[in-house]
């Protein structure tokens, strides 16, 4: 047997379903928080949420201060002004409000604000050296579990690169989904984001760390996405499939937080990187190819996918039925509106050899079930042009 010790990691306590929002104030005592920076963005506060969370706090005597400044794919730079806003206003916890970039840029500036140096210093794995302040995840989309996770996703400014960091110590203490924050995202980022969910437990299904934990996770999530998604898609306020889409991201971020990732989101991050992209749109675009390329690896788990989608695989030869799954992420993918290629998102082809060397370079393909050569990587960009 294998003396290889599994970790499995999750935030201590996690609070799921409409109305999850109201129990904030108490939590934040819970943690013993005085004055919490609340990271957000200017679409949160747009919408009002920032204020509905401010004033729930203040209702309850609890100051804070908002930094609202978060960009999608956020930067070292915005990490360096949000931490800039905690040391200056006094703040003593953490509270984060919105989809991954918010949750990312929120942990960016707990890693810095208690173990020192730059953003920069903590790319790869564990390299934090203290605890992070108390901090809560306030989840408003249903992809990234980024509100539950140890992955924060930052881009260097100064190659476009981002920056994966892994660590157990930017796991949240809480995370908070609350179907009721998700029913306002538009069909687009709905589609995105839950693509995007799609994605983390299709390559933590077949990603050489997978364990029975997180294979439970992950087949669940893929098939409340195949159930769901659409629905969430055609129509946002179907409470329904908002709160089981809020389950099956979180439930692909328990699996993808354990047992890593694959190719998909190697080559995603470059993308994001030099482009600014949507990340759940790179990963739904760039899934079906990598998919094709891993097959010859995990044919069997691939049938497990597309069963969990909803097709029918009995009386098929293995590869025959391993290969609806691929053809069934791609009938997702199309029915929710997902752009049909990288070259119509602006991406060019005289980029993909500086992708494909950072790509190679990216944690999240050590996971991988394939090794993939440069050619071969730099094969999948072309083929999602």
């Amino acid at each position: 047997m294998s003396q290889t010790v599994q970790a499995f990691f999750v935030p201590t306590v996690s609070l799921m379903g409409a109305g999850a929002l109201k129990t904030l104030p108490e939590r934040i005592q819970m943690l013993g928080g005085k004055k919490p920076l609340v990271v957000t963005d200017k679409g949160m506060t747009a919408l009002g949420y920032t204020a509905k969370l401010t004033e729930l706090l203040g209702q309850a005597g609890i100051a804070s201060v908002v930094f609202d400044d978060t960009v999608p794919n956020p930067t070292d730079t915005n990490v360096a002004d949000g931490l800039a806003v905690y040391v200056r206003e006094g703040c003593d916890m953490l509270v984060s409000l919105g989809g991954g970039s918010a949750h990312d840029c929120c942990k960016g500036i707990g890693l810095v604000a208690t173990s020192g140096g730059t953003i920069h210093d903590y790319e790869g794995l564990d390299q934090a050296k203290q605890p992070l302040p108390p901090y809560i995840a306030i989840n408003t989309t249903a992809g990234t579990a980024s509100e539950m996770t140890r992955f924060t996703i930052i881009t260097n400014t100064s190659n476009h690169v981002k920056m994966a960091i892994v660590d157990w110590r930017v796991t949240p203490d809480v995370a908070v989904n609350d179907p009721e924050l998700m029913v306002d995202m538009p069909p687009a980022l709905t589609a995105a984001t839950g693509m995007d969910a799609l994605t983390h437990a299709v390559e933590a299904y077949v990603s050489t760390a997978a364990t029975p934990i997180t294979d439970a996770c992950a087949l669940q999530a893929i098939t409340l996405i195949g159930q769901y998604l659409r629905r969430a898609v055609a129509r946002g306020e179907d409470m329904e499939a908002r709160e089981r889409m809020a389950y099956a991201q979180y439930l692909a971020g328990m699996a993808f937080n354990n047992a890593s990732l694959g190719h998909v989101h190697a080559m995603s991050h470059q993308l994001g990187g030099f482009y600014n992209l949507p990340h759940g749109v790179c990963n739904a675009l760039l899934l079906p190819h990598v998919c094709e390329a891993n097959l010859m690896a995990r044919q069997e788990r691939f049938v497990d996918i597309a069963e969990a989608l909803g097709e029918v695989t009995e009386g098929l030869p293995l590869r025959q039925a391993a290969l609806l799954a691929i053809e069934a992420i791609r009938s997702l993918s199309t029915d929710v509106g997902i752009p049909k290629s990288l070259a119509a998102l602006g991406v060019k082809e005289e980029d993909i050899p500086v992708m494909v060397g950072n790509a190679q370079k990216d944690v999240c393909g050590l996971t991988n079930p394939r090794r993939l050569t440069d050619d071969e990587v730099a094969a999948i960009y072309r083929a999602a042009l």
